[in-house]
């Protein structure tokens, strides 16, 4: 077949990464300059919109109409209008008026129960359905902020722990650097699979959560749930003494149709499971569900809200950190953000995406506890320096879980074999390293030789051959 010719290469190949950085560069200094109103009676929706022939100051009749009410002109004073959404603001960014911010005020009356709550899928449909992004007319919208009146926030359940609740509940001191790791393989594996591979790093104090992947699923013929959860726990135990007083969170993975959920996570409670984890993303509504229903136990799971997929809405659509506010909001314990590492990024978010995600997630909020931020993504001994220097710098030690997976479980041993013991006692030597300072000077571009050449002077060779074997060609 012949190649497709150069100008569709040019459109196809457009570089959306880097468009995506001037925009939200752009909205954050106009926002900076001029935040979004708030409203007691009204969420506020801040979108970016650039329209192919409609104006900014236009577009509310055609967004209220689609999204709330269903009528033009309702009558003044009538429940239509108080049901109707309205303009809170504009901000062109052109003379025309065409591209630029546009604030939409969405009526509680509309929406809010009478109880005074309401949910995160309400919200979502409301302000994010087929008038923002279906619309041939809006040649490009996202929307890039939600202010939510204090009264609805205090609704939601939030954070059952929080980063000081976890840390309370596994015994780690505030201070304490808090990893975590994933099992690997992460499919295809049966309940004895489990325990063995829980039972290689469940001694390690370094940890203080283990979960499952997300492509294990609960409901398998050949690896129940319940059962791997069973086994897990007994690895566990076994492992208590060597884990000094300290305690260690389990997450199962939960999925499946609404009507299994919850009795997946009564199963894997009553086998001794302490956290539970949903692939957040595709499963709207359950980390609510779950956190209501298990509210009032004597001690609720611990809630990993796994974030795989969030790119089919982040990106061109709703700007991460609105999915990542909504889903502490319904409680979740736990959130991927990415980790700190020299050159191109490996996994989203990164720069002012990644600040704004971690900010959302940690930012003071009325009755809701901050969400743990979780750096994983190819966190490795040759990028945890640079991770842990971050994070003391912004102040955030007690509020971060480490999380390496393969960086962990996959390190090899001389013989050749998987040996997770190595992988952890080498990111052991990474943490001596950061205590030590030696290398907290050195630009991010020379760290990962440096780092090298210090664990060969120092005799950390674990560290060296870790490094080895996630930087090959790098790393001698």
């Amino acid at each position: 077949m012949a190649f497709v010719d150069q100008s569709t290469l040019d459109i196809l190949g457009h570089d959306a990464d880097a468009r995506e950085v001037v925009l939200r560069r752009v909205v954050r200094d106009r926002l900076a300059e001029q935040p979004p109103p708030t409203r007691d009676d009204h969420v506020v929706a801040t979108y970016f919109f650039s329209f192919r022939t409609n104006t900014l100051a236009k577009a509310v009749e055609e967004l209220s109409y689609h999204a709330t009410s269903g009528i033009r002109h309702p009558p003044k004073g009538s429940l239509l209008e108080a049901c109707s959404a309205s303009q809170a603001g504009v901000d062109a960014f052109d003379a025309a008026g065409k591209v630029g911010l546009l604030h939409v005020a969405f009526p509680l009356k509309m929406m809010l129960q009478p109880d005074g709550h309401l949910t995160s899928c309400d919200l979502l449909h409301t302000v994010a359905g087929a008038v923002i992004f279906d619309m041939y007319e809006n040649q490009d919208a996202r929307l890039v902020a939600l202010q939510i009146p204090e009264k609805v926030i205090r609704s939601f359940p939030g954070p059952a722990y929080g980063p000081l609740g976890v840390r309370k509940l596994a015994g780690f001191a505030e201070d304490q650097p808090a990893f975590g790791t994933i099992l690997k393989p992460t499919a295809g594996i049966t309940p004895d699979d489990v325990e063995r591979l829980v039972g290689e790093v469940a001694g390690s104090r370094l940890l203080m959560f283990i979960k499952e992947d997300e492509d294990l699923y609960p409901n398998l013929d050949y690896s129940p749930v319940a059962e791997r959860t069973r086994r897990a726990i007994q690895a566990i135990k076994r492992a208590s003494e060597a884990r000094g007083g300290l305690g260690l969170i389990y997450a199962p993975h939960v999925s499946g149709a609404p009507n299994e959920i919850l009795d997946t996570v009564h199963a894997v409670l009553e086998a001794g499971a302490n956290g539970v984890m949903f692939s957040e993303t595709y499963a709207g509504g359950t980390v609510r569900m779950v956190r209501e229903a298990t509210k009032n136990l004597p001690s609720p799971p611990a809630i990993y809200g796994h974030n795989a997929g969030i790119g089919t809405r982040s990106n061109g659509a709703i700007f991460r950190e609105v999915i990542d506010l909504l889903a502490r909001l319904d409680g979740i314990d736990f959130r991927q953000t990415a980790p700190v590492r020299p050159g191109s990024p490996y996994i989203r978010p990164y720069g002012d995406e990644w600040l704004a995600s971690e900010e959302a997630l940690t930012r003071p909020l009325p009755g809701i506890k901050p969400t743990m931020i979780t750096r994983a993504g190819a966190l490795d001994q040759g990028n945890l320096i640079l991770n842990m220097m971050d994070v003391e710098a912004r102040g955030l030690v007690p509020n971060v879980l480490f999380l390496a997976g393969s960086a962990i479980n996959t390190i090899q041993n001389e013989r050749g074999e998987p040996d997770p013991m190595l992988g952890t006692q080498a990111m052991l030597e990474a943490i001596e390293v950061y205590l030590s300072g030696e290398l907290k000077d050195v630009p991010i571009a020379q760290h990962l030789a440096s780092l090298a050449d210090l664990a060969h002077r120092t005799n950390r060779m674990a560290l060296l051959e870790s490094l080895r074997q996630r930087y090959p060609g790098k790393v001698r």
